[in-house]
């Protein structure tokens, strides 16, 4: 399927590619399908930011990020109730992303780990949904990431 994006231009998107937020992301509850574009060359399990590409609304795209890779213990805990409709979710199927917002200032470059995506990719399925636990909206990251560059010799 061709894809018309604000940030990417014209891309072709594998309709196996699509992933389904039946419930939309918070605040958008009309957009449903969506994409996750990242640079291929990296992986997508190295590379910082991803988008989450609106496939409904070509305007609109959300950066996201794993998680684990600004917040290595990052456990979440969630409704049952909640994720039941994305099927069985394993180890190994389960994919978990965090929105990350970049205001004028970098240092305050930040993740929301109170409303993690969670997607089942067997099926492709996903939730937006607020975790029970008491993480912030705003986890700053700036400092985190830098060290781990640093540490890369990057």
């Amino acid at each position: 399927m061709k894809a018309k994006t604000r940030i990417f231009g014209d891309v072709e998107i594998a309709d196996d590619k699509i992933i389904t937020l039946e419930q939309g992301m918070i605040g958008f509850p009309d957009l449903n399908h969506f994409a996750l574009i990242y640079d291929e060359e990296k992986g997508n399990d190295t590379s910082t930011i991803m988008w989450l590409q609106s496939m409904d609304e070509p305007d609109i795209a959300f950066p996201v990020m794993m998680p684990h890779l600004v917040k290595e213990d990052y456990d979440p805990k969630v409704s049952e109730e909640v994720i039941a409709p994305l099927g069985e979710l394993t180890p190994d199927n389960t994919y978990l992303l965090v929105t990350v917002t970049v205001p004028k200032n970098i240092e305050d470059f930040s993740v929301n780990l109170k409303a993690p995506i969670v997607i089942n990719m067997d099926n492709r399925k996903g939730v937006q949904l607020i975790v029970e636990d008491d993480y912030p909206v705003k986890y700053k990251v700036y400092e985190i990431l830098k060290n781990k560059k640093e540490k890369a010799g990057e």
